[in-house]
């Protein structure tokens, strides 16, 4: 991985992602990227998924979920900071939707302004 991190660390807690939520944040066609730097020595990427009941049924969340997870899987290593926190949030109709490809793109412009 060309961020210097084998595996990027899931965020639990509800305290880390109330603490991103007060960071800077950027949202795309596909969902909301926030991004918090931890200003601690740990270099770890962290990184949180969340999608609230607007987003539709258990179904509908659970599927725009497991695409932002994938989306971080396969493009955050490359485009993350060491040392942050980064929650990816679904949006209604959109994330689930969307297709992959551009949902990709939407990550990286999103993390793009953020950096």
């Amino acid at each position: 991985p060309a961020a210097g991190f084998a595996r990027l660390a899931v965020m639990t807690k509800r305290a880390e992602f109330v603490a991103a939520s007060k960071a800077k944040y950027q949202t795309a066609t596909g969902l909301t990227v926030q991004m918090r730097n931890r200003g601690d020595d740990d270099p770890a990427v962290r990184v949180g998924f969340t999608c609230s009941k607007k987003v539709g049924n258990a179904v509908a969340r659970n599927r725009a979920k497991r695409r932002l997870r994938e989306i971080a899987r396969l493009d955050l290593p490359k485009l993350a900071k060491a040392g942050h926190d980064y929650v990816l949030i679904g949006k209604k109709d959109v994330t689930a939707t969307r297709d992959f490809e551009d949902l990709r793109a939407d990550l990286a412009k999103a993390i793009g302004k953020l950096s």
